[in-house]
């Protein structure tokens, strides 16, 4: 249908994030830095985000756009009321990582390119903006700790879930199927540890794919305990 629908203008943005912060339909997320309309039928058209946007990257425009899909906003909300299950620590956030200056660049890195949170599996809602159009990283959490770069080669760009299937004594493939089955995942990474108890994270991911019935381009890097890293 035709109608008013925001457009966002990625070389004017800076990242700031204040936009999908503005957005409670959940329509705007941040992608690779800038932010990004993540589903049509979420603008209601309405410009909550318009006024926040520091650099006027934001407009609006008259479009063939989906229509505006109240039900599934309210679905979409309820679905990240629940995750919060009373704890303020658990509340879906869009976040935008620092980007380093030309002059950084071959410095050590210090910038954390954590994309969003909560990060933990049993904290994660089934669905939230930052899982659309994602690439998706699903971590062994003693694996950040073991290879130095892991901000830099591995959450740079992604939405990451990170659990322990030890610790947790739990089977996260039920969660990740619905994660992987409701939202638009254009591929997934496991990063794992060289231990066989970390061998639960990855067969969690390999059953999720299959029961997701999606076909998404995947691997699995694991890191030895002494910080070397195999790809597989």
């Amino acid at each position: 249908m035709l109608r008013k629908i925001i457009h966002i203008d990625r070389e004017k943005c800076n990242g700031c994030g204040l936009c999908a912060t503005a957005c409670h339909e959940g329509a705007i997320g941040m992608v690779n830095g800038k932010a990004t309309l993540l589903r049509e039928d979420y603008c209601d058209g309405l410009g909550d985000c318009l006024p926040v946007c520091p650099t006027g990257a934001i407009t609006f425009v008259e479009r063939e756009a989906a229509a505006y899909d109240e039900a599934a906003v309210k679905a979409n909300q309820a679905a990240q009321k629940q995750a919060f299950h009373g704890c303020p620590g658990s509340a879906v956030r869009t976040l935008s990582p620092q980007q380093q200056t030309p002059a950084q660049e071959n410095a050590p890195a210090s910038s954390s390119m954590l994309r969003q949170w909560p990060v933990q599996i049993k904290l994660a809602p089934i669905q939230a903006p930052y899982f659309q159009n994602c690439r998706l990283l699903i971590a062994a959490d003693c694996s950040a700790f073991a290879y130095g770069n892991f901000h830099q080669d591995f959450i740079k760009g992604h939405t990451v879930l990170i659990g322990c299937p030890k610790l947790d004594s739990v089977d996260y493939s039920e969660k990740l199927t619905e994660i992987i089955r409701q939202n638009d995942i254009k591929s997934v990474t496991v990063v794992r540890m060289e231990v066989p108890c970390c061998g639960g994270i990855e067969q969690a991911v390999k059953t999720a794919l299959l029961q997701s019935g999606k076909f998404l381009p995947w691997q699995v890097v694991t890191i030895c305990v002494d910080g070397k890293r195999i790809d597989a």
